[in-house]
């Protein structure tokens, strides 16, 4: 993996065996700078100062790296881009802290939890595709405003964010997701969004432990792929617990055991696996009323 060097800002490169990093998770906005374009003659740029800020920060935590979705894949090569996507859960898991930018946060010297909690909940790094991995991935994640004054951290934050992302406040203080069924990992992602669609599937394969070749212009069919994949590792028959009751007409016709989107699974979050256990068949089911049933002659 290619890192920043938070004093220098020049990249490096690591084949293997990485020195420890601290990890920029943010939501693209205009001048963004590509690895072709980080240099001094980019330092006018609004992308320039974020990941100058960031590399700050991470110098402060005694961090000598950082590592920049931006400029640290060259996304030129096709091959590359394809193994940073394959190979970013893990990345942003092991990373010694993750710097959260939330640009549209602007606070002000009198803020209280309580003030800032609203603008944080308005906040569009919590309707990106990308981001929900870079939330749960790391253990440790600070959150930042717009100057890059400290909001909070995941485990201080963690009732409000969990209000936010529908997450369990246990996930957010490092409880496995292997804890949660398939159904339950994809409601998070129910009400997100990705600028491409293929994105959509992509950004969630680090959730389920996936890896698949990126086919840019496959379309929908790339949440299908990650469903087979998931299928192909897993028993966990919650995956097909999707309905599409509240979505629009569109979806409701020619979709077959598989959802099209992660929308579908938007009234999922309380869908667990069952198991065999020596006393028997354990699995949570709703309880319907069906009224009195008659007696047939």
């Amino acid at each position: 993996m290619r890192l920043l060097h938070t004093d220098t800002l020049e990249l490096h490169y690591f084949p293997r065996d990485a020195p420890p990093y601290a990890i920029l998770s943010h939501t693209w906005e205009t001048e963004e700078l590509s690895l072709q374009e980080i240099g001094p003659k980019s330092k006018g740029t609004r992308g320039y100062k974020k990941i100058a800020m960031a590399a700050a920060t991470a110098r402060a935590d005694n961090l000598d790296y950082i590592w920049v979705d931006t400029c640290c894949i060259d996304k030129t090569s096709s091959a590359e881009l394809s193994e940073a996507i394959n190979s970013m859960f893990q990345w942003y898991q092991n990373a010694s802290v993750c710097y959260a930018y939330l640009f549209d946060v602007v606070p002000n010297h009198h803020d209280s939890v309580a003030s800032i909690n609203p603008r944080v909940r308005e906040s569009k790094w919590f309707t990106r595709g990308w981001t929900l991995q870079e939330l749960i991935a790391p253990s440790d994640v600070i959150f930042y405003a717009q100057d890059w004054t400290e909001l909070g951290t995941k485990s201080s934050l963690r009732t409000v964010i969990s209000q936010i992302t529908r997450i369990p406040e246990l996930v957010l203080l490092g409880k496995s997701i292997k804890d949660y069924s398939i159904a339950q990992r994809m409601s998070w992602a129910s009400q997100r969004k990705t600028t491409r669609t293929e994105d959509m599937a992509y950004c969630l394969m680090g959730l389920f432990e996936i890896t698949m070749p990126m086919l840019y212009g496959e379309g929908m069919q790339a949440f299908i792929r990650l469903q087979e994949e998931i299928m192909k590792k897993s028993d966990d028959q919650t995956l097909f617990a999707w309905t599409s009751a509240a979505l629009s007409v569109q979806y409701r016709f020619g979709c077959g055991l598989l959802a099209p989107v992660p929308r579908f699974f938007e009234t999922c979050a309380g869908i667990t696996t069952f198991a065999m256990t020596n006393k028997g068949l354990s699995i949570r089911l709703p309880k319907l009323a069906t009224g009195l049933l008659k007696e047939h002659p």
